[in-house]
């Protein structure tokens, strides 16, 4: 798969590097991206404007298709974060993971779309985790115990009891096969 990502930048420099690429190759822009050491901030440049930039981890994966034949559509990647581009004076985000999602319905999407993580206690968890393996361990000691006994004691079979042949009042003399309902005939 190709390595793919998704670049976000304010108008004014999409405007730039939509005319970048427009003209031939011929332009005194350049672009250049770089991260600092930490691999979350950077800078942008584009001819000789910088840029901050920073990288977030998108709500959740992106698939990027392409196609030859403008038909059949081909999985090129899986993206999962965003070079964000912000204009000098705008604030550095403070989380490393991009609240909304590229398009207008994923708005808000960690908190719309997908359940929280329950806030457990630690220490309830340990003492749950503990509490069931103790059962465990009793319910295969019984278990162990009682397949232990069956085979050195040797029981005798108790044979199921069987019923006495007594019929039913107003069933003597009848087919047992034949049913109330096959007896009459209402159909005519």
């Amino acid at each position: 798969m190709d390595e793919q990502f998704i670049l976000r930048v304010p108008p004014s420099v999409a405007e730039r590097i939509d005319r970048l690429l427009s003209e031939n190759s011929s332009s005194e822009d350049k672009l250049d991206l770089s991260f600092s050491e930490d691999g979350k901030t950077g800078s942008f440049v584009i001819g000789d404007e910088h840029f901050p930039a920073s990288l977030l981890n998108l709500p959740c994966i992106v698939e990027s298709y392409k196609t030859y034949d403008d038909n059949v559509l081909i999985k090129s990647a899986d993206i999962g974060q965003m070079i964000m581009v912000r204009e000098e004076g705008d604030p550095v985000p403070d989380v490393v993971e991009y609240r909304h999602g590229l398009t207008p319905p994923m708005r808000d999407a960690r908190r719309r779309r997908f359940r929280r993580e329950p806030d457990l206690n630690p220490e309830l968890v340990r003492r749950v985790d503990k509490d069931l393996q103790n059962i465990m361990s009793e319910v295969v000691e019984q278990v162990e115990g009682g397949e232990a006994s069956a085979r050195h004691v040797n029981k005798k079979v108790a044979q199921p009891a069987t019923k006495p042949d007594i019929s039913e009042p107003g069933t003597a003399g009848e087919d047992p096969d034949r049913t109330e309902s096959e007896d009459s005939d209402d159909s005519i």
